[in-house]
């Protein structure tokens, strides 16, 4: 299953054909048999803990 930013879902039900990876970052290329997507992988920021906020 393919997550859009928009929150649009995407199931991938044909076979994965090959899948690369562009050096030295996290963007991926998934080839199926009847489709070819990008997925860019994104760390989400770490949240400030309750306890060093509160003072």
């Amino acid at each position: 299953m393919i997550e859009f930013p928009d929150g649009l879902h995407e199931y991938v039900t044909t076979p994965v054909r090959r899948i690369l990876r562009v050096a030295g970052q996290e963007v991926y290329y998934l080839q199926t048999t009847n489709s070819r997507y990008r997925l860019e992988v994104r760390r989400a920021s770490p949240m400030a803990s309750e306890s060093s906020s509160a003072k």
